[in-house]
């Protein structure tokens, strides 16, 4: 959420920055009522003091045995009109809350304008696009043929996009998971083990709510959602605190299946493991001091960039066009690896800078010494999202013969280095 401050001081900033998202400017309307709504308080508060004075008086009056009667009616008649405008403050207050929280986040200069895939800017490549001298094969292929991967019997169970591993595609699940987060502690982030599930308050404060309702798994009788990823319930977990300077910058890693609706998905990238309702992710979350922040993002994105080095995954990093970042990010980068098989790039990790934005809805922040307390900022990127990763292994070290080769760093987790 925007400081209403910031945006009545620059409104053609934020304006040009809705604009550039391709969001729906509404500013006018949320200033308009920001001016009622600032008059009223203020015409709510004389009454207020009016009825201390006239209070005030009417002790005073009964303790001299002066007739109050009189003052008791313009007391009276002033509750009834604070009353009143209590109420008309409440109506104008929610509906200008409901169109703030609508109100994207503004991107940050670095950031390209456009709307396009196209006008995401690759800045970064790593490694060579393997070259290989045979037909590769796609993952679903590889994984049919190897037996590790039952996606017939996942629909069988619940439905498409819901995968079922077994033997040693089980194992290499559970060795990249182990693999990411022991590289996470290493980098000094704090392990958690998060609930899998959230309540509106925290969909509303990483700004899931209101921009994504129909991406997300609703359990309607008890008014909760499954999460869409570990940002959610990591980054509340200081909501309404106020945190150490000294104690910053704050990182935390989570592992935690992910659930997604991805309606309106179709086509190539949803064969195999492109993209899927329920997947499994590690991410990386920071809380950081407001002047360090787009270094903890650089920060940030080498983590994630460690792991791919490490799996020996070609890889490039994206900056992601103004209107292809999403409603609560001022920048971001995803990480796309190459997949042979399938001859073209998959994303594996966004990494992604709110400033402010996140903090403000959640009410976190941190106290400078000797000074009040400000918003921090919150960071926080895929490290890393585990279908497109294992589908670029099995696709970039798979044999003629159809095995796959395990990658090195792995080997102590799998118990194995090739499968087949």
């Amino acid at each position: 959420m925007l400081d209403i401050k910031f945006i009545r001081e620059h409104p053609q900033l934020v304006k040009e920055g809705i604009r550039k998202k391709g969001d729906v400017d509404r500013i006018d309307e949320i200033l308009e009522l920001d001016e009622k709504r600032r008059a009223l308080i203020q015409k709510v508060e004389v009454l207020k003091n009016q009825r201390n004075v006239v209070s005030e008086q009417i002790a005073k009056m009964k303790k001299a045995g002066e007739d109050a009667t009189a003052a008791i009616a313009e007391m009276n008649k002033v509750k009834d009109e604070i009353k009143t405008m209590d109420d008309d403050l409440r109506q104008i207050e929610e509906s200008f809350n409901k169109l703030l929280l609508s109100v994207p986040n503004v991107p940050h200069p670095s950031v390209p304008e456009g709307h396009k895939p196209e006008d995401n800017q690759v800045i970064f490549s790593w490694g060579k696009v393997n070259e290989i001298d045979f037909e590769p094969k796609p993952h679903w292929e590889l994984a049919e043929k190897l037996g590790i991967i039952d996606f017939e019997s996942g629909v069988k169970i619940t439905g498409a996009g819901f995968p079922l591993y077994r033997g040693a595609g089980a194992k290499l699940q559970r060795a990249l998971i182990n693999f990411f987060l022991d590289e996470a502690h290493n980098a000094g982030y704090v392990e958690l083990q998060p609930p899998l599930m959230i309540n509106t308050a925290s969909a509303i404060g990483t700004g899931q709510l209101p921009d994504k309702e129909d991406l997300m798994y609703v359990v309607d009788r008890d008014e909760l959602y499954l999460v869409p990823t570990a940002e959610v319930p990591v980054t509340n977990i200081h909501r309404d605190e106020i945190l150490a300077e000294k104690n910053l910058p704050l990182k935390y890693c989570a592992y935690t299946p992910c659930f997604r609706r991805e309606a309106g998905s179709y086509g190539k990238d949803v064969r195999g493991l492109n993209r899927l309702h329920q997947f499994d992710k590690v991410e990386l979350v920071k809380f950081v001091h407001p002047g360090t922040s787009y270094n903890e993002l650089d920060g940030l994105r080498a983590d994630a960039e460690n792991l791919l080095q490490k799996l020996n995954l070609p890889y490039r990093v994206l900056l992601m066009c103004t209107g292809d970042m999403g409603f609560t990010q001022s920048k971001k980068y995803d990480l796309e690896v190459w997949a042979t098989g399938q001859k073209r790039w998959l994303e594996v990790s966004s990494i992604s800078n709110f400033e402010s934005f996140q903090a403000r809805r959640i009410n976190v922040r941190f106290r400078p010494d000797g000074g009040k307390p400000e918003f921090v900022h919150t960071l926080n990127g895929s490290a890393l999202a585990l279908p497109r990763v294992v589908a670029a292994i099995l696709e970039n070290y798979q044999t003629p013969e159809g095995k796959v080769i395990i990658p090195k760093v792995l080997h102590k987790y799998t118990g194995f280095e090739i499968i087949g």
